[in-house]
């Protein structure tokens, strides 16, 4: 599958699209500028909730000159029992171009891509613990940014791994770049699978070899009840934490990443989310680049959209 009409897979495309969309992002931070041949509308229907995701597309498409829609799906008729499929057909028939679509379901773009009535474009902003495949081009651009290369770099992904369709997403991806990929967490949330793309390790032991550390959040709102009720902040902290004593042991080049939100000393102490080693916010602002790079791209191919040379 290549980006002509959807972007829901990133671990999908070619590396010449990968390369170009992470040279396109750089090139809208940078200034570029591009010129729509005609109106576009563009709706964000988010079933999960999302700040950093769901607000950075919003810039993007009105940083493109974009109509952007919020269609809440709390409010809307899905909540009379009308199917995600009619719903994509009706904000279609009322003329939307593109729909970007979170939903907690794995793989919730496979229906509608099989139905040919519905023509379009699909973004995928994360579908339950499968992709996040707008979250991995931002974190491409961000390593890219510091490194200009993927291969050859050891890239740890720290903590709640059966649950983050970023850790699924970024490792395929980077794997496939040529990166070595280390995982560590509570070992019973380290599925198996991920023996694909890395191998499960001691935090401590390898800390001191990583290029990038990139933590993640414990998305308790996935967990069980049990879970939820034994789960303790300080002594996962203590365990899987990125502390003070742990982030001293770094490379002195490595830098710090998390897809965000972050909870403060639980996956990471608080005095190193801003830290000269963390590229947390960088990764957000890279967000809306990104993303600006997903949309002009579609637009670009489906011939809706005249480039303009970038400013600097």
């Amino acid at each position: 599958m290549t980006i002509k009409n959807n972007f829901l897979n990133i671990n999908s495309l070619s590396n010449d699209e990968i390369k170009n969309l992470i040279l396109l992002a750089h090139e809208f931070r940078n200034g570029k500028q591009v010129k729509l041949n005609q109106p576009i509308y563009s709706a964000n229907l988010f079933f999960e909730n999302s700040t950093r995701t769901h607000t950075s597309f919003e810039m993007a498409q009105r940083k493109l000159g974009l109509q952007s829609f919020d269609i809440n799906p709390q409010t809307s008729s899905m909540q009379k029992g009308e199917s995600l499929s009619d719903t994509v057909k009706t904000l279609q028939a009322i003329g939307m171009n593109c729909l970007i679509i979170r939903h907690k379901a794995t793989g919730w773009y496979k229906e509608l891509l099989a139905d040919p009535n519905i023509k379009l474009s699909l973004i995928n902003a994360g579908d339950g613990s499968g992709q996040h495949p707008s979250q991995s081009l931002l974190d491409l651009v961000t390593i890219d940014d510091e490194f200009k290369k993927f291969s050859g770099l050891k890239i740890g992904i720290i903590g709640d791994l059966s649950h983050s369709r970023v850790a699924r997403s970024d490792a395929e991806i980077l794997k496939h770049l040529g990166a070595q990929i280390y995982f560590s967490g509570p070992k019973e949330w380290y599925p198996k699978d991920f023996n694909n793309f890395g191998e499960y390790v001691n935090f401590d032991e390898i800390i001191e070899k990583l290029d990038v550390v990139m933590m993640l959040r414990v998305q308790l709102e996935r967990l069980n009840q049990e879970l939820v009720s034994s789960f303790t902040p300080n002594n996962y902290f203590k365990h899987y934490g990125l502390t003070e004593s742990r982030a001293a042991e770094m490379k002195k080049d490595a830098i710090i990443m998390h897809p965000a939100p972050v909870n403060r000393d639980v996956e990471i102490a608080s005095s190193l989310v801003e830290s000269p080693h963390s590229r947390i916010f960088r990764q957000m602002q890279n967000g809306v680049f990104a993303r600006m790079a997903i949309l002009a791209t579609i637009l670009k191919n489906q011939g809706l959209l005249e480039e303009y040379k970038c400013k600097s």
